[in-house]
């Protein structure tokens, strides 16, 4: 591979890794826009273990706007907070990649109470579609994962500000 290759291949790594990343921001603004964006138009395979399996992204995002955007006396009732790491992105097509990822999640779950921390693992393949690399395929296996209740004497701050769910109802 020449000169000129190598840097076109790290520009398209650096690419998707800002789409996975955007991805991961869209999921803690409770953004459906965001995170549906992120995806195919059309038959994304999707699997997220517990929350299903999909072969298009639409239902997922169907799901992930109800857990994201529920409020109880107008505030928000989980909160997310996704960290992933350890890139492993291999560009196999002109148009074509493969990535692994590691996953630090973090919930704050106020209908329950509780916080749960967890690790996983996902395995994704990106398309190049209108110029932009999206998510084609994305798998997540959970490694492992503690819930724990919250302490009664936790206080939670803060709240988003409601852009994503107006966007979200457009």
């Amino acid at each position: 591979m020449d000169l000129a290759q190598r840097i076109d291949n790290l520009e398209q790594i650096e690419a998707i890794k800002k789409l996975k990343y955007g991805y991961w921001r869209a999921c803690d603004a409770k953004d459906p826009v965001g995170f549906r964006a992120s995806f195919v138009r059309t038959g994304a395979d999707i699997d997220y273990g517990p929350l299903g399996a999909f072969q298009d992204a639409d239902p997922m995002t169907e799901i992930f706007t109800r857990i994201a955007l529920h409020k109880v006396d107008g505030k928000h009732v989980i909160y997310d907070m996704h960290h992933g790491m350890h890139p492993d992105i291999t560009v196999t097509g002109e148009h074509t990649a493969t990535g692994r990822w590691t996953l630090r999640f973090r919930q704050v779950n106020l209908i329950d109470n509780t916080e749960t921390l967890s690790t996983g693992e996902y395995d994704d393949e990106y398309v190049i579609e209108d110029g932009a690399w999206k998510m084609s395929k994305c798998h997540c296996v959970t490694t492992w994962s503690i819930t724990r209740p919250l302490s009664p004497d936790a206080v939670i701050t803060g709240d988003f500000p409601a852009t994503h769910e107006k966007a979200a109802t457009r």
